[in-house]
């Protein structure tokens, strides 16, 4: 049993009790310590530290339905897992997990076919082949080998074709069903993207904004991809566990989640 002593004779006197048996000085009410504080929740026997939940962005950029994420891992996907999207023909059955990891919240890839992306807060570094997403367009950015020039056949002639310009990168659209859309080369070290005005315009995506991203490589061959204050912002396909923050913006199959920590 809790007690606390009597500020007159010294006496333990219980929780709870207004008055001292012992001599009858009168004691304040003191509150029974609580077994739950802070903001520690419990789910299934294991408690996290960070309580966090995924709203659906509609189409119309409204909020929809909410999931809360108050275990451990919470599995996204077609058919297994706690958060479900069986109408969603581009997300895998299994698809992505957002778990919680000394206290931070994380999403991993679960090998699902079209991956899982993070909406950009700064510069993201990518290596030769990644893919991202501006608008609605789904682009591959590559590193190209030195060009030495055209070269002639055994018989030592040039085969004609139009003048190519040497160019240390290139950006290529990927088409649904697998399908190469546009291919790119860059003019220098860098290019930007948007909807005019830039080294590759996509104008009739309503998704993208003017001037929307940049690329630029490095002297390592590594890229920079940076959102230009886009409305609907750059998103970079992860690998590994991703650390998420209050606010991010994952995109997976036909679903744009919010993030909300609290």
């Amino acid at each position: 049993m809790s007690t606390n002593p009597c500020p007159t004779c010294g006496n333990s006197v219980p929780i709870g009790d207004r008055f001292c048996g012992q001599c009858g000085t009168r004691v304040e009410a003191q509150p029974a310590p609580s077994a739950a504080t802070g903001k520690t929740m419990s789910f299934s026997g294991v408690q996290v530290s960070v309580v966090a939940k995924l709203v659906l962005v509609k189409a119309n950029s409204a909020d929809g339905l909410a999931y809360e994420l108050g275990g451990t891992e919470h599995v996204v996907g077609r058919t297994e897992g706690a958060i479900l999207f069986p109408d969603d023909p581009l997300l895998s059955p299994r698809h992505a997990n957002f778990l919680y990891r000394d206290g931070n919240l994380f999403v991993r890839d679960e090998n699902s076919i079209n991956g899982v992306f993070v909406r950009i807060r700064t510069p993201a570094r990518l290596e030769s082949g990644a893919v991202f997403l501006v608008g609605e367009q789904l682009l591959q950015v590559e590193a190209l080998a030195p060009d030495f020039g055209p070269q002639p056949d055994a018989e030592g002639t040039y085969f004609y074709a139009s003048p190519k310009r040497a160019s240390k990168m290139r950006i290529v659209q990927r088409l649904r069903g697998g399908e190469i859309g546009l291919i790119v080369r860059a003019r220098g070290d860098s290019m930007t993207l948007g909807r005019e005005d830039n080294d590759l315009n996509f104008p009739d995506d309503p998704f993208i904004s003017g001037r929307h991203a940049e690329i630029s490589i490095g002297p390592d061959s590594v890229f920079t991809v940076t959102d230009l204050g886009s409305k609907n912002g750059t998103f970079v396909r992860i690998t590994g566990d991703f650390p998420l923050e209050h606010g991010d913006y994952v995109f997976l199959g036909q679903q744009l989640l919010r993030v909300e920590i609290s």
